[in-house]
């Protein structure tokens, strides 16, 4: 790994009172400290088992750091980027010595080393450059929220399914170890009926500033779409359907965008999802699975590698651990691989993410967010 790199990944902790109890972890912070965990210690063998593809990336944000610093600890790097700055681009293409800096995302598509593309760029141009891509040939891995609508999500599947290629929602849940061992589990039948899913996602923002992304309805910002997308994932992949009732309240910011909202959901055999978010507040990103014979939790769960199983009949506690929280971008990128190189179970993550965005899609519209390009 490069100094470059290195040095991105070296955490910065915020400071805090001395002796203070730990608090709900900012997102940046949490995935330093998470990349800083793992140097130096041998990547593991079992997480790129397909045959490798040659990647580009479209944005050099945060994301896309991410991503090159990810692939660095697999001794891999990024073929390609593509940026509407090209001075950012080239930075980012020194930093980790990315080979093609292109001139226009339409280069990136044309060109034939690379299989396949991660979009990390804002929400609102997804479905434009996952038009590009997917018509190109190119298999996608997209940033949440995969898109701003049911409608657009569908476009892109038929792209998708017209040109023979691989679509995939990057929301961390779908692809981390832990939740597809507690499955495996749930699926054997050793938890019994899961009954209710209860998920908070609390993250502060600076509420002087609405111009921020997060409040920028021309940015598609949100609630809904930044965080909620974690919750609605979790609760959908332990549910045995997709939900058939929602009920939701929503307080708007004074830019049209979500800042708050809490959501019920129920699926047809009746389990329940009971979900609140909020830009506002900071509060535990805390989820609870209930299930007849136990109940798990799992903190900052977006990325979450441990998780803690409290037992019905007798209280005991089981700690489960699978995965490595600072590895959660090389869970996405090899299962886009394996779904390419044929594996269906990988492939049909996408399903979860469609009947997450249903919701999504539901609740922002009965709660009138609307974004300039739904007008």
């Amino acid at each position: 790994m490069s100094d470059a790199t290195q040095q991105a990944a070296t955490p910065q902790v915020n400071a805090g009172k001395k002796g203070a109890a730990p608090g709900p972890r900012d997102a940046a912070v949490a995935a330093s400290e998470a990349f800083a965990s793992v140097q130096g210690k041998p990547f593991p063998t079992d997480v790129f088992t397909a045959p490798q593809l040659t990647w580009a990336v479209i944005g050099c944000g945060v994301i896309a750091n991410q991503m090159a610093q990810s692939m660095a600890l697999a001794g891999r790097r990024i073929h390609g980027v593509a940026n509407r700055t090209r001075s950012k681009a080239e930075a980012f293409a020194q930093r980790y010595g990315v080979e093609r800096v292109y001139a226009s995302v339409d280069e990136l598509y044309r060109d034939p080393d690379v299989d396949a593309v991660y979009i990390t760029t804002p929400h609102n141009t997804h479905i434009r450059y996952l038009r590009g891509a997917l018509a190109a040939g190119k298999h996608v891995l997209c940033e949440k929220s995969i898109t701003l609508n049911s409608e657009e999500l569908a476009e892109a599947r038929e792209l998708a399914h017209q040109h023979h290629v691989v679509l995939m929602d990057a929301t961390t849940i779908l692809h981390m170890p832990l939740y597809q061992e507690l499955l495996r589990r749930m699926r054997a039948g050793e938890f019994g009926r899961m009954n209710l899913a209860q998920l908070n996602f609390g993250s502060y923002k600076e509420y002087g500033d609405l111009t921020n992304r997060f409040y920028n309805i021309n940015l598609a910002g949100g609630a809904m779409l930044d965080i909620g997308v974690y919750a609605l994932s979790l609760m959908r992949l332990f549910m045995d359907g997709a939900p058939t009732e929602v009920v939701s309240l929503g307080n708007l910011a004074s830019t049209g965008v979500d800042e708050a909202g809490g959501i019920v959901c129920r699926n047809a055999s009746g389990q329940l999802g009971v979900i609140s978010l909020t830009l506002h507040s900071k509060q535990p990103k805390r989820a609870v699975l209930s299930f007849d014979r136990c109940y798990i939790e799992a903190m900052d769960y977006p990325r979450a590698d441990h998780a803690t199983i409290v037992w019905t009949a007798d209280g005991r506690r089981e700690e489960v651990r699978a995965g490595e929280e600072g590895y959660a971008l090389c869970y996405e990128l090899a299962d886009l691989e394996s779904a390419v190189a044929g594996d269906a179970d990988k492939a049909a993550l996408l399903d979860y993410a469609s009947d997450v965005m249903d919701v999504m899609t539901e609740v922002r519209r009965s709660w009138g967010v609307v974004y300039p390009e739904e007008r």
